[in-house]
Order: C-alpha cells, then sequence, then structure tokens
C-alpha cells in the first residue's frame, strides 16, 4: 500500500470508532498498509490480534506493542469523537493520546525501516482496554510456542508529563484486590453484651492499617499502600448490631509486597477474630533493568531528537507492558504528553505525533 503522511495516518487510525473490544477494521488496515511484513492473526473469542514482522538480520528481535482499541467517548465532547478535528496544531479525538498516536508513530517507523541489525515487529490488539483477558497476552502465548518471543520491546503508551520527552515508564506497580469479611453475631444495640458487633472489633485495627505503608518503596518505586476502599455491615437501622462486616481494599504494589506479604499483613491484626480473607491480583509489577539495551537506546534516541534528559518513572496504572515483562521480555513505555487520556475533547499535537516518530527511527537505525 502507498505509503501516508505520518499525520494522514494518524488521522486515519483516529476515525475508526474502535472502542473495546472492537477494531472496525483498522487491523486489517494496518496489516495492509504494512505489506512487506509477514502477518499472524491470534484471535480470541471476540478479540482480535495483529502480528506483523520483518526479518532483517540475525541480531536481536525488536517488537513494537500496543492496542488499537479506545474507551467509549462519553459526554461533553465539542466534536464528533472519531471525525478528528485538527485545530491550532492539535488533533482531538478519542485515542489521540491514548494510544493511536504511538500505534502511527510505530506503524510509520516500520515501515520507513530499510536496514535493521535483526527482526522488527508490531503486536498490536484491541483487547487493552477492558479485561486484557484476550489481548497480548495470547499473542504472547502464541509466540511462546513457536520459540519466537521478542527480546525487548516498547509500548507506545503516552508517558511524558509535561514537555514531549520528559519520562518513560521502565516499570509498574500491579495492583492487587482483597476483601475481609469479619464475621461477628447479630444483636439488640441495648443489649450489645449479648452481641459480637464487628464494627467494634474492626475499628480496633483500622488506626493501624488504613494507610500504612506495607514497604519503604525504592529508587524508582513509590512504597506499596494499604487503601481502604469500601465498609459496609448493618441493615441501616439504628437498634439492630450487624452479623458481620465486609471491608474493600486495594495495593497498588511495588516489588517489594507480594499477595503473600498481604496476607500476613492482615491476618497480624485479624487473627484473633473470625475472618476471611480474598486476594485477587489483577496486575503483576515489574521492572526493566536501568542498564538494558531498550532503556539506553531509547534515552538516547530521546536525547539526539528532543534534547531533553528523560527521566525513568513507575507511576500510573497498569499497561500490556506487563504481560512482556512476565514473558521475559525487557520492556519500556514512551509515547506523546499524557493529560487529556479517557476525558472529553481529547487531544495530542501534530509536532508530538512526529517527533515520536523521530524517535522511533532512531531506535531503529541505531539499535
Amino acid at each position: 500500500m502507498q505509503r501516508l503522511d505520518t499525520i494522514e495516518l494518524f488521522i486515519k487510525l483516529l476515525s475508526y470508532p474502535s472502542v473495546t473490544p472492537n477494531d472496525e477494521g483498522a487491523l486489517t488496515f494496518i496489516r495492509d498498509y504494512l505489506d512487506d511484513f509477514e502477518a499472524e492473526w491470534v484471535n480470541k473469542v471476540n478479540v482480535k490480534n495483529l502480528f506483523l514482522y520483518k526479518k532483517f538480520g540475525d541480531g536481536p528481535h525488536l517488537c513494537f506493542a500496543g492496542h488499537i482499541d479506545v474507551v467509549p467517548p462519553g459526554d461533553g465532547w465539542e466534536s464528533n469523537p472519531f471525525v478528528p478535528k485538527c485545530e491550532n496544531g492539535y488533533i482531538y479525538a478519542r485515542g489521540a493520546q491514548d494510544m493511536k498516536s504511538g500505534v502511527a508513530a510505530f506503524i510509520q517507523a516500520c515501515k520507513d525501516a530499510k536496514t535493521f541489525n535483526g527482526t522488527l515487529s508490531l503486536l498490536l490488539t484491541s483487547d487493552e482496554e477492558g479485561d486484557a483477558k484476550y489481548g497480548t497476552i495470547e499473542v504472547l502465548k502464541f509466540l511462546k510456542e513457536r520459540d519466537f518471543l521478542p527480546d525487548f520491546a516498547i509500548v507506545a503508551e503516552p508517558t511524558c508529563e509535561e514537555v514531549f520527552g520528559d519520562a518513560i515508564k521502565i516499570g509498574r506497580r500491579g495492583s492487587i484486590n482483597g476483601v475481609i469479611e469479619k464475621i461477628g453475631k447479630q444483636g439488640h444495640a441495648a443489649y450489645p453484651e449479648k452481641a459480637l458487633n464487628p464494627i467494634h472489633k474492626v475499628a480496633q485495627v483500622l488506626p493501624h492499617i488504613a494507610g500504612v505503608d506495607l514497604d519503604t518503596g525504592d529508587e524508582f518505586f513509590a512504597p506499596s499502600k494499604f487503601v481502604i476502599t469500601d465498609i459496609r455491615a448493618g441493615m441501616e437501622v439504628t437498634n439492630v448490631t450487624p452479623g458481620k462486616l465486609k471491608m474493600m481494599f486495594n495495593v497498588r504494589n511495588n516489588t517489594k509486597t507480594s499477595k503473600e506479604d498481604i496476607e500476613s499483613f492482615v491476618d497480624k491484626y485479624f487473627k484473633d477474630m473470625n475472618y476471611t480473607l480474598t486476594l485477587s491480583q489483577s496486575a503483576k509489577p515489574f521492572m526493566t533493568d536501568k542498564n538494558s539495551k531498550i532503556v539506553k537506546e531509547i534515552t538516547s534516541a530521546i536525547k539526539n531528537i528532543t534534547g531533553v534528559d528523560t527521566k525513568y518513572s513507575t507511576a500510573g496504572g497498569t499497561s500490556d507492558a506487563r504481560f512482556l515483562a512476565e514473558f521475559g521480555v525487557d520492556v519500556v513505555e514512551f509515547g506523546v504528553i499524557n493529560d487529556t487520556i479517557h476525558a472529553p475533547n481529547e487531544r495530542t499535537t501534530s509536532k508530538e505525533v512526529e517527533a515520536l516518530k523521530a524517535v522511533f527511527d532512531e531506535v531503529i537505525k541505531n539499535f
């Protein structure tokens, strides 16, 4: 397919109303656009996943990864969220920052690549903004079975904070959700001695657990904090004490705190109570060594293109980079400024998209 201008390509991708888990034809367009790359479809349930690759030489395998799906537009838009609006250097549309800017930049960089010391690939999914059960992780399983996992990866999520180039992510915190149920004995409020009020028992330990740091963090990670998100008990009447209390919490954990650590922490304060604990880990933390080749190469490329000294960050929620790390891939995230993602009138600048493409060109050239 004939090459488009980078911004034309970006606008084309923004025009697909690809709300999770639908790609609305965007992945087929990308396959056709990169017609000199080999294509593998790894579709699962109602999710489409596309893996494209081209072997230039016998060196390392570098993968660019991202998602084509977006969150629903919601209310408050001043223009149609799937008809990109260009105004004063900005481009407005759902997915402008998260993350069709990144996808457009690495697609164009791969299309323009004439030489590379190894294999270039692209991993694209329509299932990142949802549960992510059938997206990137399924492609990685497919690649592992064929002994074709990447050595290094760049996920083009929006990472910059104030100016383009000021931050990359070399790790992410995990997320552990918990539910504690404290069993008591329901009774009349006038006869507290005949009941066992779980609220009174839990109130005694709250000062020791609410908002407490579970570790000290490190150079890149903030401490893992025990954040209580909900407490409920009783029947909303004044003369009955409850028979059970339910408390929900979340821990955005770094690499120093595990599910087992949280179990021990809870048991320390609840061991003398009749309680149950349920934990689920929706994302595992990861950290890429700052001396890894991929970290050094993208840091150098950002400096060469923008003149900015980038910082290494682990802030924010989760991304598909966690799956790549879990499969042993050295992974970083780098993309445009993140300040309007998931919001009405989401936007980025054409200048940032072109600069991002230039950074990826630089990485490919020097890797």
